[in-house]
């Protein structure tokens, strides 16, 4: 990729696990062991929709995710100026997600970036160091838990990831992907909703050629088929009624899900134990563009939702991206599968000049003739609808 003076993410970079990785992505029988997970408390989250008052008894939920955090400098710089100059404040940035998050049983974000330590120094691309005043911004807005695997996990070592879920933990927010040993890595994060206990899983197709420190894996949760689903069901005997997995895949800037995407996907949903299937949704980032969604083995599938907040790009869509919004309903029967009953996408994009995160329907029903707008919902719309989501029933929220 030619560089220009705008900001963007790490690209791909070759190293020596690269052919290693794609055949273990291609179909592994060789897990990475996680151990056998303890059962971990959830915590109930109330349920924000109307006219829900059942007690005791499963009912629907909502549970929505979004796309990458990705904190160039001028985030920071824009963080910086919000907070007067004293500190960083990120909360104005991304207000917009309030309405949609506050709203829903079960919120998910990506943090892509590491934090650097108290006081700085803060840096963006390509080595990520982000204010950890983000975590409580996030949390603040109603997020429940936010996925850490990334291809910056390892931008600041050990320390950073240590540093980073140190800072979540103190806001309140869980989180899945990285851990700082090996017997946080084998629990299963638990969230609670409708009844229902909803586990989080998060891998990352690699570290931009940062090795993993020898004897730490559990730093980075990497891709490896086989390990999903071994934790998929690790988490199912944890009690999860619902699981959740959120994979850092697919290529850079490019629109449609490459042939992992869709190769892992296949045989991610195609996954059974008996006679129930071991993940329930697939929610994508990474690529920094807007992504189809896509029922696949009877599954929910996010290719990838784009950024939620990032600095100004080469490419515009990387400011552009979507919510997922899905809609849990009971099985008739205890044990039974939980299923979707509504699928919905919420088009996004990002504002300059104060950097703003934009709830384009929203945005729209105000300013109806917005040029910029119109053409941010279309090039969404395009992507999401893609591979033929609209047919199975996708529709677009606000």
């Amino acid at each position: 990729m030619v560089r220009t003076s705008a900001e963007r993410t790490v690209s791909h970079h070759p190293h020596p696990r690269t052919a290693l990785l794609a055949v273990a992505l291609l179909g592994a029988v060789t897990a990475c062991g996680s151990g056998t997970p303890a059962t971990p408390k959830a915590e109930e989250k109330p349920s924000k929709k109307a006219g829900v008052t059942k007690s005791g008894s499963p009912h629907d939920f909502t549970l929505v995710a979004t796309g990458d955090l990705l904190v160039h400098a001028s985030v920071i710089r824009q963080a910086q100026a919000d907070a007067g100059g004293d500190g960083y404040d990120f909360q104005r940035m991304i207000k917009a997600a309030a309405p949609v998050v506050a709203q829903a049983d079960l919120a998910i974000c990506h943090m892509e970036t590491v934090y650097g330590a108290a006081q700085g120094p803060f840096t963006g691309y390509p080595t990520f160091k982000t204010p950890p005043q983000l975590a409580s911004a996030v949390k603040s807005l109603g997020y429940d838990s936010c996925s850490t695997a990334s291809n910056h996990t390892l931008d600041a070592g050990p320390e950073g990831v240590v540093r980073t879920l140190k800072a979540m933990d103190k806001a309140g927010l869980k989180h899945a992907g990285s851990a700082r040993s090996a017997a946080e890595s084998s629990r299963p994060t638990m969230l609670q909703a409708g009844g229902a206990k909803v586990a989080q899983l998060a891998y990352a197709y690699g570290t931009n050629g940062i090795p993993v420190p020898k004897g730490k894996p559990w730093l980075v949760n990497l891709i490896d088929p086989a390990r999903i689903i071994k934790d998929a069901r690790a988490a199912r005997r944890a009690g999860a009624d619902v699981v959740v997995v959120s994979m850092h895949w697919g290529t850079e800037w490019q629109q449609a899900p490459d042939k992992l995407q869709l190769s892992l996907a296949k045989k991610l949903t195609a996954s059974q134990d008996g006679d129930r299937r071991d993940i329930d949704l697939i929610i994508g980032t990474h690529a920094h563009v807007p992504q189809a969604y896509e029922k696949v083995n009877g599954t929910w599938v996010v290719y990838g939702m784009g950024d939620q907040i990032a600095g100004v790009m080469p490419d515009k869509r990387g400011q552009m991206g979507s919510a997922a919004r899905f809609t849990f309903t009971p099985p008739a029967a205890p044990g039974k599968a939980w299923r979707v009953k509504k699928a919905e996408y919420i088009p996004h994009a990002v504002d300059n000049d104060p950097i703003s995160l934009v709830n384009l329907p929203r945005a729209l029903e105000k300013n109806p003739g917005n040029p910029g707008y119109t053409s941010s919902l279309s090039t969404i719309q395009e992507a999401v609808l893609s591979r033929g989501a609209k047919k199975d029933g996708l529709t677009m929220g606000r």
